[in-house]
């Protein structure tokens, strides 16, 4: 149970510790209230009375800017009955600095909402926690504890009625057991009701979750387009650098080999030579995984007929995309398309495969399918959950359709816009 309002409807709410959290919870509401009522009424007073001379001016800001502090707060003690974390909802400053933190925080609608909770805080719910402790839990321990308070003469239950006989004390103290079960209850409710006033005052509202959508969406693309630089700069670093190397060790090797007298130092050359040329070809093949030359100067339609040639089953290909697409598109395009290759290869049993790619209405749209026996399965953690999570980075889709038997049929929908010449 994450919150008090799911323990209340549970049976075994009165012998849970939810009912003490909410106690706890109201309590220190209470207490926490007189604490910024008095912090409140004297930044007011002071702050008013020196403004005359300037110096309540600063006394003034820090105390709009007290409702920070006391959310903060808030957020963190409504956990007691709703374990479930409110977000903050300010935004990182634009510039670093108190100047910066200072002009941020007050220009946001938080920082003015937080203030509003902390005077209604301060001046209403308070009370309001006070008197249900009082009455939920108060009122029944008063009520339960009276055979101890009567001593030798009499005592009077909250002001009420006068007890004067044990019997009758005895009888009381029996009430009050009765009527501590409703009032834990009691407090259950008014503890769930109150935190979710809390939730509702200090969480994000909706247009700060819209700015915070938008922020994290731009952060996203910011990250994928570095990434696909940081690619590119991989590729050309292997490219000009080790492959270029290896090369030229290839053939410095190959020369020696020509040159050697045959025996033992012969053969050593020509095994070296040998390996030198896999390794060669394997960085060769690295390379283009990491992000092929076709695709750079060509596109991802070249990219794919590329791939459809390496392909070990037969590929029917059908491209029709109207220019470049984004980098990052094109690239997640293509890696997308080779692993479902790949899969086809290693999985399916297929006699022929085929790929198909147009744009339309703002969107590629590339379908990947085999004759094969099918029975792919996203949900059983294979490699067509990590294609899902490369196409929803770019707020895209990939759906699988693949019955026992076949035939399977990868999709992938890719919000771009096509860009007739766009240069790299």
């Amino acid at each position: 149970m994450r919150t008090v309002w799911q323990a209340l409807v549970t049976r075994r709410f009165l012998w849970s510790v939810w009912p003490w959290r909410a106690v706890l919870y109201l309590g220190s509401g209470a207490v926490g209230g007189v604490v910024v009522l008095v912090v409140l009424s004297a930044g007011v007073v002071g702050g008013g009375v020196l403004a005359v001379v300037l110096v309540g001016v600063p006394l003034l800001v820090l105390t709009a800017l007290a409702g920070i502090p006391v959310a903060v707060a808030e957020r963190y003690r409504l956990r007691l009955v709703d374990r479930e974390p409110v977000p903050g909802p300010h935004r990182v400053p634009g510039e670093p600095g108190l100047r910066g933190w200072l002009t941020t925080r007050l220009r946001e609608r938080a920082t003015w909402r937080e203030l509003a909770y902390t005077l209604l805080f301060a001046l209403v719910l308070w009370p309001l926690d006070a008197l249900a402790v009082g009455l939920g839990l108060g009122a029944p321990l008063a009520v339960l504890a009276t055979p101890a308070l009567m001593g030798d003469g009499e005592v009077k239950v909250l002001k009420v009625w006068t007890v004067t006989t044990w019997p009758a004390a005895t009888g009381v103290a029996l009430l009050g057991l009765v009527l501590l079960a409703p009032g834990l209850y009691a407090l259950g409710v008014v503890a769930g009701a109150r935190g979710a006033l809390t939730r509702l005052l200090l969480g994000p509202d909706r247009e700060e979750l819209g700015l915070r959508v938008v922020e994290l969406a731009r952060s996203r693309g910011r990250l994928v387009d570095a990434f696909e630089a940081e690619r590119r700069r991989i590729e050309r670093d292997l490219h000009d650098g080790a492959q270029q190397r290896l090369v030229a060790l290839t053939v410095t090797l190959g020369l020696a080999r020509l040159d050697a007298p045959p025996g033992p130092l012969a053969d050593q050359l020509a095994k070296a030579h040998d390996e030198a040329g896999r390794a060669l070809a394997e960085l060769r093949e690295l390379i283009h995984g990491i992000h092929p030359q076709v695709l750079v100067d060509y596109g991802l339609e070249a990219a794919v007929a590329d791939a459809a040639d390496r392909s070990a089953v037969p590929v029917d290909l059908e491209m029709e995309l109207p220019g470049r697409l984004s980098p990052a598109v094109e690239a997640t395009a293509y890696f997308v398309v080779c692993e479902a290759l790949a899969n086809v290869d290693r999985h399916s049993g297929a006699a022929r495969a085929g790929v198909r790619g147009e744009h339309r209405d703002g969107r590629l749209v590339l379908e990947v399918r085999d004759d094969g026996c099918g029975g792919a399965d996203a949900g059983r953690g294979s490699g067509l959950t990590g294609l899902g999570d490369r196409v929803s980075v770019l707020d895209g889709r990939l759906s699988v359709s693949s019955p026992v038997g076949g035939p399977t049929v990868l999709r992938v929908d890719i919000p771009c816009v096509a860009a007739e010449g766009r240069g790299d």
